[in-house]
């Protein structure tokens, strides 16, 4: 239907637009108007210029409308601002005959987020003429019929609204009728005919002329049907109907076929004339979709369930006939009540699916609307959530809220949530319904890495390659995506790190611990150095842990004996020949750098000049005499003791010793310049060879010692003469106790150093002096108590006469070592 040319009751076609922002989104309802029917791209309003923002900053702000319905009926330029059609409206199929006739829709501006309700008003023009349902309307009109008497006739139909709806009927010119044009409370329009004169069937049986009903369009249009009247013969009686207006109340939720009103007329005639017949006059063909009657009974009864949101109110006309054609008419009004048959609808105007998990409180998520179709208290809403969440709703205008953030969010706990919007009326019973709303936190970056342990230990055995894998680190980050990827590093500002980060690496992404070159146990047994996880966001957060390295220790390093030296093979041990059984002749000393059982170190003689006389101490490494050393023993014996670790495979090494069997100290001296390769010549030639050296060393040392043995008893005799004038003589002879030996004790190092002591008594008298040498005395260094025997038992010390001085002297033989 093409779009006729109407005269535009509001000018500009724009009525009214006000904003009033209520915290930054509520507003009051912008209010605009176009003609129906428009064509597409026809142009609304341009609700940039209303709101105070360009073409530009519409685009940017992402402006667009939101429909009220499901139909999107207009369109936003976002560049020029411009309101325009975007498909043709019909404002009879979208309202009826309701008015005003409203397109309700809302102007969303995303960012920052802002709403505003504007409303279209659709603007009737003459796009329907009146319509008769009946093309011929049959009026049966007694011939008794009196001047002035109405007869009502069937209304036409028109959907236009306003003065392009009918406004008044007319007929053609006759003789009998005229018509009036009335109105009904609801505005429509309806007419009456007017008889004026009386009818005679003789004359004419049947009045035929046109009728023609005229709406107020421009130009004006029209709608025609015939009316046939038809004279009957006297009825003197007609119809009378108990009620001229029957009101009812039906609840719409009433089922189909319930009784709405029992209307009631009565006749006086008898017979056929008072026989009446009802029926539903046409008037509405609404009314002879919804309602029947019973022509017998008048019960009028509902062909459909009534909706009160659609229809709130009916008029019916009913009409009461006799059996001679004289009828009567009533007027039936039916109220519709409302009952609460519609549950709340929650629109959702706009939603931000992802929301970060920094967002303040307050922060709006979605906007949404609210509609009941019902009305009063069935059509007033509540809105709240469900559950306990972080979120709640904030009332922005009528009907209208905001779902808002209502305390820190944390994605580490929740990372989304279903919210669950309840819409409940107040109804009764209440009804109620839901949408849930699906929102996702996005990360950011507020939580450090967390190592799985405060300290971690790691064993790795001494020697390894480099490139040795010792362990993995790992740290979680309670974050996602670049946010929780992990990054190791050695924490090179901690004390000792710059010389353990030599010694091993951190994969910088999957936390494994390597070395970088192999490690020595006896160099480095442990080190500990700080490691840091850092995380990928930006600003990048961090923590550290302490990573300790313990190195195991491998056997591989053989035994080192200490003593005796390696390069003193010509050294030798002094045992005497009265030497009993268990006589300590020395001790090897030696030490393992390895720890543990590499470094347990056990003895024994691998080698032996004479094996029976001699053996060492499995864990002590003494070697001591196995039984009394006799005559027949060699003077010269060569121990090789081997010293070994208990390690896998056990390594071990040896050391050897030179013993001297001596029968005193002077065969000790003379002994120790035996030349060593002489000791491998045959045994008989040993035995001369040594006489031999053993006499010319005795006569040198013996000469040595008489000299300086007279020259001490020369000192000690002057000095004795000249205490003999202060006090009177004494006789004495030392003891052990004066003795104080020059050995050293290497008793921690394994080193045997045994101190021989010379003990000689002088004796003076008749003006000579004699010297005599006694015995010498080896003392062990395990105890002070000396080996031989005791002094105390010497007749030479006991018996010396009175006025005699005796002197002592002692001496010490330096150790073999």
């Amino acid at each position: 239907m093409k779009l006729r040319k109407s005269e535009d009751p509001f000018p500009g076609r724009v009525v009214a637009l006000i904003l009033l922002c209520i915290s930054g989104m509520k507003a009051e309802t912008a209010r605009y108007s176009v003609p129906e029917e428009g064509e597409r791209d026809s142009f609304v309003a341009n609700i940039g210029k209303d709101l105070g923002l360009t073409g530009e900053e519409l685009s940017a702000r992402q402006a667009r409308l939101v429909p009220d319905g499901e139909k999107q009926y207009l369109q936003l330029n976002q560049h020029t601002g411009d309101l325009v059609v975007r498909e043709q409206m019909d404002r009879e199929e979208l309202c009826g005959q309701s008015e005003p006739c409203l397109v309700h829709f809302e102007v969303l501006l995303e960012s920052p987020l802002q709403s505003f309700r504007a409303e279209v008003r659709l603007i009737d023009i003459n796009d329907h003429a009146p319509v008769f349902l009946n093309k011929e309307i049959v009026l049966k009109v007694p011939e008794s019929a009196m001047p002035e008497t109405r007869f009502l006739l069937e209304s036409a139909q028109d959907p236009d609204v306003g003065n392009n709806s009918l406004q008044h009927y007319s007929i053609s010119s006759n003789e009998y009728f005229h018509v009036y044009t009335r109105q009904r409370n609801d505005g429509r329009r309806y007419a009456e005919l007017v008889l004026n004169r009386a009818l005679d069937r003789e004359q004419q049986a049947e009045v035929a002329f046109s009728i023609t009903a005229v709406d107020g369009g421009t130009p004006p249009r029209s709608g025609t049907a015939l009316i046939r009247v038809v004279v009957l013969d006297i009825n003197d009686n007609s119809p009378i109907f108990t009620r001229s207006v029957y009101k009812v109340s039906v609840k719409e939720n009433s089922s189909q076929d319930v009784v709405v009103v029992v209307v009631s007329a009565s006749d006086l005639d008898s017979g056929k004339n008072g026989e009446v017949a009802y029926s539903i006059f046409q008037n509405s063909e609404e009314n002879l979709e919804t309602f029947k009657i019973n022509t017998e009974t008048g019960q009028i009864r509902l062909k459909k369930t009534l909706d009160y949101e659609e229809t709130k109110s009916y008029e019916i006309d009913v009409q009461a006939t006799d059996g001679g054609g004289l009828s009567a008419h009533c007027k039936v009004e039916v109220q519709v009540e409302d009952v609460n048959d519609n549950a709340p609808e929650v629109i959702i105007t706009s939603l931000t699916s992802t929301l970060s998990e920094a967002s303040p409180p307050n922060t709006v998520v979605a906007l949404f609307n609210v509609r009941d179709r019902d009305s009063g208290d069935n059509g007033r809403t509540t809105c709240e959530l469900a559950g306990e969440q972080p979120f709640s709703i904030s009332l922005l205008a009528a009907d209208a809220y905001a779902l808002v953030t209502s305390e820190a969010l944390d994605r580490e706990e929740v990372a989304e949530y279903n919210v669950t919007v309840r819409a409940r009326d107040k109804g009764s019973p209440a009804l109620s319904s839901s949408k849930t709303l699906l929102v996702w936190l996005l990360d950011v970056n507020d939580n450090a890495p967390t190592f799985t342990q405060d300290i971690y230990t790691m064993v790795i055995s001494e020697n390894e390659p480099a490139g040795t894998s010792l362990g993995r680190l790992r740290a979680t980050d309670a974050d996602t995506g670049e946010n929780a990827r992990v990054r190791y590093a050695i924490e090179v500002s901690s004390p000792g790190t710059p010389a353990a980060a030599s010694f091993i690496s951190v994969d910088v992404d999957s936390g494994t611990v390597r070395t970088l070159r192999p490690l020595d146990y006896e160099k480095v047994r442990a080190f500990e150095l700080v490691v840091r996880a850092s995380d990928s966001g930006s600003p990048s957060l961090s923590t550290q842990a302490v990573l300790c390295i313990m190195v195991q220790d491998q056997n591989d390093n053989a035994p080192v004996v200490l003593h005796p030296p390696r390069d003193s093979s010509a050294a030798g041990e002094l045992v005497p020949r009265w030497a009993p059984s268990g006589y300590l002749v020395a001790k090897v000393v030696a030490v393992d750098v390895d720890a543990g059982q590499n470094a347990w170190l056990s003895y024994e003689l691998a080698k032996a000049t004479e094996p029976g006389l001699f053996r060492v101490g499995l864990h002590s490494g003494e070697v001591h005499t196995a039984r009394a050393v006799i005559e027949r023993d060699s003077s010269w014996q060569r121990l090789i003791v081997l010293v070994r670790d208990r390690g896998q495979p056990p390594r071990s090494t040896t050391a050897t010793l030179a013993v001297t069997l001596v029968h005193d100290f002077s065969d000790a001296f003379l002994q120790q310049d035996q030349d060593p390769v002489s000791r491998q010549q045959p045994q008989a030639a040993k035995d001369d060879l040594l006489t031999t050296y053993l006499i010319a060393s005795l006569g040198c040392i013996s000469s040595l010692f008489l000299l300086s043995a007279l020259a001490l008893a020369t000192a000690k005799l002057c000095k004795a003469r000249l205490q003999a004038h202060l006090s009177p003589p004494s006789p004495s002879c030392y003891t052990d106790g004066d003795f104080v030996g020059n050995g050293i004790d290497v008793a921690s190092m394994g080193t045997l150093s045994p101190a021989y002591r010379y003990e000689v008594c002088l004796t003076t008298g008749s003006g000579r002096s004699e010297f005599q040498f006694l015995r010498p005395v080896l003392l062990s260094p395990q105890s002070s108590a000396e080996v031989g025997p005791d002094k105390d038992e010497d007749p030479l010390c006991r018996s010396q006469p009175a006025g005699e001085r005796e002197a002592y002297a002692s001496s010490t033989a330096p150790s073999p070592v």
